[in-house]
């Protein structure tokens, strides 16, 4: 094979790959990248057997064929190289030679036939969501993930497609035991049985599917494929594969008797928590919040280093009520937040609260509460 590329693609074209590829030494070949000549253009293809990509990105390609090489290696030499065209081609026993200007590099590659097959994908199964709700979506309850790996079935997000009065409601929902959180968005009608049934996003696709819309706000193409989920954006296609695995009834979980509301400005509450969890450690990681007519006190304690307090306005009538809660996930839930104020809802110092957006509507998240 022989093809000659400008820098700018063939660096941006690895540098997208090298959150997939396989850095543990359980299958080389995964180590490496797959480049596939076509006419006037070449495929770059990367997995780790949960996650994979392919895009495409326009060359001269003088001879087709295919070779895959180191992935990270390949990225770091390209990215030391001159602003000039890269000139690419492979010779006997799988060696590459690569020239820019007056560098050359021969590389050790292996043979293409080691590498995963990655499937054809038919255009029609595809279901047109908008880019910027995907984000959106992803970004309020991506942070509510579990990282527990024996906790197999909450590492990644639950999405379902629910018919409604209203019409058609895309959901996300993400948990990590300890906190849950959950985005709706209305959509077009959809005929997948898959999403209709609800589906788990691996951690991994759903930090591609971020990739994937954090450019701009084109069109993604989502479509099912055996125990897979691909998503299609421009000449981009990531297919992952879904957690297998049944997601908890999370609507259990969701307070319906919670009676005390108070509504607090956003900023100051994610700022307010932020300064007092600077006094936070693994060990006393918790902030005390105390509520009584109009007023808010969050305090922090920690023998080790100090504590603080600070007051706040809000619109709260009510009962006075104590509670605990781990800042982290409170800033984490303000930080999804666009609204300029919340509601926090509560029963008692025991049960679960929900934080949701004051005006807006399709998010809320429950937190649970520390024991004092």
């Amino acid at each position: 094979m022989e093809f000659a590329i400008a820098k700018d693609n063939f660096l941006k074209a690895l540098q997208r790959v090298q959150g997939i590829v396989e850095n543990r030494k359980t299958m080389p070949i995964l180590s490496n990248v797959l480049i596939d000549a076509h006419p006037e253009r070449i495929d770059i293809v990367a997995t780790d057997l949960e996650v994979g990509m392919k895009s495409s990105y326009p060359a001269d390609v003088v001879k087709e064929g295919r070779i895959t090489v180191s992935a990270k290696k390949l990225y770091e030499i390209i990215k030391e190289l001159p602003e000039a065209e890269i000139r690419f081609s492979t010779r006997e026993n799988d060696w590459v030679d690569l020239r820019c200007g007056k560098a050359h590099f021969n590389l050790v590659g292996l043979s293409p036939e080691e590498f995963p097959f990655f499937p054809a994908i038919n255009d029609n199964t595809f279901i047109r969501l908008n880019g910027s709700l995907m984000r959106e979506m992803v970004e309020m309850t991506s942070f509510a993930i579990c990282h527990d790996e024996t906790k197999y079935n909450l590492n990644g997000i639950f999405v379902k497609a629910m018919e409604q009065e209203s019409g058609t409601i895309l959901r996300m929902v993400a948990t990590d035991g300890h906190r849950l959180s959950m985005a709706e968005r209305e959509i077009p009608p959809v005929s997948s049985s898959d999403l209709k049934n609800g589906v788990i996003f691996p951690k991994k696709g759903i930090f591609e599917l971020k990739k994937l819309t954090e450019d701009d706000d084109d069109e993604i193409m989502l479509s099912f494929l055996d125990n897979s989920s691909v998503l299609k954006k421009n000449d981009t296609l990531v297919l992952m594969r879904l957690v297998d695995g049944y997601f908890p009834d999370y609507t259990r979980v969701l307070p319906s008797d919670n009676d005390k509301s108070v509504t607090i400005n956003r900023e100051d509450f994610f700022h307010s928590l932020r300064r007092m969890s600077i006094l936070s450690s693994e060990k006393f990681k918790g902030i005390m919040m105390e509520l009584k007519d109009g007023v808010m006190e969050i305090s922090a304690s920690n023998p080790e280093l100090g504590d603080a307090r600070e007051t706040l306005e809000v619109d709260y009538t009510g009962p006075d009520i104590s509670i605990r809660f781990n800042a982290r996930y409170l800033i984490d839930v303000l930080s999804a937040i666009g609204e300029e104020s919340v509601n926090l809802e509560l029963k008692d110092e025991l049960s679960p609260a929900v934080l949701k957006p004051h005006q807006g509507k399709g998010f809320l998240s429950v937190i649970m509460p520390m024991r004092v």
